[in-house]
């Protein structure tokens, strides 16, 4: 399973902090130089020179502003600024930049003043993608964007309308971020609800937004062994039986419900039950008896949870031999009845 997405702020990958203001390789520039006197890059410079060969009475020359074409920073990050040469700036600021170019025109042109600004930003972007509206580059600014303000700037997740079966919700959405090499991926819903999860992009970044819809399977003496969707952001056991019609009365055992689930290792603890090893989750059955009325309210408050499952007994005699050995043949031929009844 894929790290957490804060993970990839710490760890062995460094860090990147910048302020998503520098140039770097496939940027283009817009270069605006302004001069008084003779100018180098206006035409109108000419006539100015013959006027005041002529002898004219002149005022002094007001200051002349030339945009140069779109100049582009090749792939070594350098830049070819006409009078002023070859400039390498990768890494630089605009405002790095328009002094190195002013520094290189001073012995060319008379107070020669330079502005520059990024006409097309490619190194300071990250990809977004998948099941966004919108799937597009996103250009960073020094207001330090965060996955979510790339996704709400990539027009937010996809949702088709006319799909009534099949209602999307936030929980059914899965952003995966790929950095350095490495991936990391956590549902759209937890970044919402967990503001450490909604870290600081990075130049380089790509975020890809996938449907995955949440679902449950039940087995056994219900009206309906299927597997279905959650629908509705959260989902109650009593409910997700209800949906499926309930036990069938005349071969069902009520008594004897069972969920599947695999937990998480410190809700196994907090329980008192024994954990092997470090992993993450472990499985475990938890059994509804909805012939008692404690069990049934219970049921009303146990929250479902994706890929969980429900077996309802035919009988009491063999409930858990069925259920068990089901689960063996699903999860995997080496997990035993009795190992996870542990």
């Amino acid at each position: 399973m894929p790290p957490a997405l804060d993970s990839l702020d710490t760890g062995n990958v460094p860090t990147i902090q910048t302020n998503n203001d520098t140039v770097g390789p496939g940027d283009v520039l817009q270069v605006s130089i302004y001069e008084i006197g003779s100018a180098l890059f206006s035409p109108s410079s000419a006539a100015m020179t013959a006027s005041s060969v002529s002898g004219t009475n002149t005022l002094p020359s007001p200051s002349t502003a030339s945009n140069l074409p779109p100049l582009p920073i090749d792939g070594n990050g350098d830049l070819d600024v006409p009078f002023a040469g070859l400039i390498h700036v990768t890494g630089m600021t605009t405002d790095q930049v328009a002094e190195t170019i002013q520094a290189r025109l001073k012995t060319k042109s008379q107070s020669p003043q330079v502005l520059v600004r990024i006409s097309s930003d490619i190194a300071n972007s990250v990809m977004v993608y998948g099941g966004v509206q919108r799937p597009s580059r996103i250009p960073l600014t020094p207001n330090r964007e965060r996955i979510l303000d790339v996704i709400a700037l990539a027009g937010g997740e996809e949702r088709p309308s006319g799909d009534e079966r099949q209602p999307q919700t936030d929980e059914d959405y899965v952003v995966r971020l790929t950095r350095n090499g490495r991936i990391a991926e956590m549902p759209l819903k937890v970044i919402e609800n967990e503001p450490t999860q909604n870290i600081l992009m990075q130049a380089g970044d790509r975020v890809q937004l996938t449907f995955q819809p949440r679902t449950y399977t039940v087995f056994g003496a219900s009206d309906h062994v299927t597997q279905t969707h959650f629908k509705t952001p959260t989902l109650t056991m009593a409910e997700a039986i209800s949906r499926v019609g309930g036990p069938v009365d005349s071969r069902s055992d009520p008594n004897a419900v069972y969920l599947f689930r695999f937990e998480n290792t410190d809700v196994l603890r907090r329980m008192g039950l024994p954990v092997e090893g470090n992993a993450p989750t472990a499985p475990i059955v938890y059994q509804l008896d909805m012939m008692n009325p404690a069990n049934y309210f219970l049921a009303q408050k146990f929250m479902m949870r994706d890929r969980d499952l429900i077996y309802i007994a035919n009988s009491s005699s063999n409930k858990f031999y069925k259920f068990f050995g089901l689960i063996s043949t699903i999860i995997a031929p080496g997990i035993t009845a009795a190992w996870m009844a542990k």
